[in-house]
């Protein structure tokens, strides 16, 4: 992401949750904040959005988005009460959060969450009173400052959802956030998600990949981090996770879109998984 500047990839994947819920019934992810915030702003890049040839960037941006919540309703259930938005881009969950004692954190570049409180205001999406925003600078003060600086208690489990912004991390950033992470309590967990290692895709997925590392490298924000599936396990083992899952388009389409009247599914060239891991 360019310094000072919103995310263009943010507001894409905002665009797709929210022609989602206007053309695939029902929805995999009910998300009604969505449209209310970009819908009727960008009529043109909705109705684009909501071509057949958009289906499977709209289907994933809602199956990851779904399984994430997924996640943390479990964790919820199990006494878990904050719950960190590493990214948070226009992350609606916070305004249709169904737990009331769940403690939200949106984290994310100054510029990103100015632009986005805007963008609340103007669809009068009202702030609840539940949610803390934590504009931080990478640069100039880690992930548990900014936290600690938010109110957010380290010595308590948390879930954090950490989606659309590994690929576009160093390394070194990468691994500084999940070390954070995984200083915390037992019972804290993180889903996020990642991109292979281009080296390892078939022609096929390759195609894929380049088409999107070419997408957004045009909007000033390229990938830059990739993984093997042993490669990422090493690194969560590493900074402390006890056991971690994978779940692959495969996985997502066993858990929600099975028996669907419009055909609605991700498709089979994958280039990346989702993976919760818990300390």
């Amino acid at each position: 992401m360019q310094k000072g500047r919103p995310s263009k990839t943010a507001f894409g994947v905002a665009i797709r949750r929210a022609a989602h819920q206007l053309v695939d019934h029902p929805p995999v992810l009910d998300d009604p904040i969505a449209v209310r915030m970009v819908g009727s702003v960008y009529p043109r890049k909705m109705e684009r959005a909501q071509h057949k040839v958009a289906r499977d960037f709209r289907a994933f941006m809602a199956a990851r988005s779904r399984y994430t919540e997924d996640r943390l309703a479990a964790a919820v259930a199990g006494g878990v009460n904050q719950y960190v938005v590493l990214g948070a881009g226009l992350d609606t969950f916070a305004y249709r959060n169904p737990f009331p004692s769940l403690q939200v954190f949106e984290v994310d570049f100054p510029a990103t969450q100015e632009w986005k409180r805007a963008m609340l205001a103007e669809a009068a999406i009202a702030l609840p009173a539940n949610l803390t925003f934590v504009p931080l600078d990478f640069e100039h003060k880690t992930l548990s400052e900014g936290l600690a600086e938010a109110g957010f208690d380290a010595g308590r489990a948390a879930f954090f959802g950490w989606l659309g912004v590994v690929p576009y991390l160093t390394l070194d950033a990468f691994r500084a956030s999940l070390a954070a992470i995984g200083r915390l309590p037992a019972g804290t967990a993180v889903t996020f998600d990642y991109v292979f290692s281009p080296e390892t895709l078939s022609p096929k997925r390759r195609a894929v990949f380049d088409t999107l590392a070419e997408r957004v490298a045009a909007a000033g924000e390229p990938f830059r981090l990739f993984f093997k599936q042993d490669e990422l396990e090493l690194e969560l083992a590493r900074a402390g996770f006890s056991r971690f899952e994978q779940a692959d388009s495969d996985r997502l389409n066993e858990l929600y879109f099975q028996n669907r009247a419009d055909g609605l599914k991700l498709s089979p060239v994958r280039v990346g998984m989702l993976t919760t891991a818990w300390v």
